[in-house]
């Protein structure tokens, strides 16, 4: 099953499985396709999101996040 970046909760894990636009400016960031990765926060009324990926913290904000879709089908 995949949702979007944004959609995921505290402690939830995933895989990236896709990335609607801004691929760039994703993988500069280290948020590539394959990419494991697990919700750190998200913060109220489109606050950004922090993911960790790998060691590193990730925040993005929520525009982007809605473009990340991850597949949360099994357990990372």
């Amino acid at each position: 099953m995949q949702r979007k970046l944004s959609e995921l909760g505290f402690g939830d894990t995933g895989v990236v499985a896709g990335i609607k636009k801004s691929r760039h400016d994703l993988n500069c960031m280290g948020v590539r396709v394959g990419k494991k990765l697990k919700m750190i926060t998200k913060q109220p009324i489109k606050g950004p999101v922090v993911v960790l990926i790998g060691e590193a913290e990730v925040a993005m904000g929520l525009e982007l996040a809605e473009e990340v879709m991850i597949d949360v089908s099994e357990p990372v």
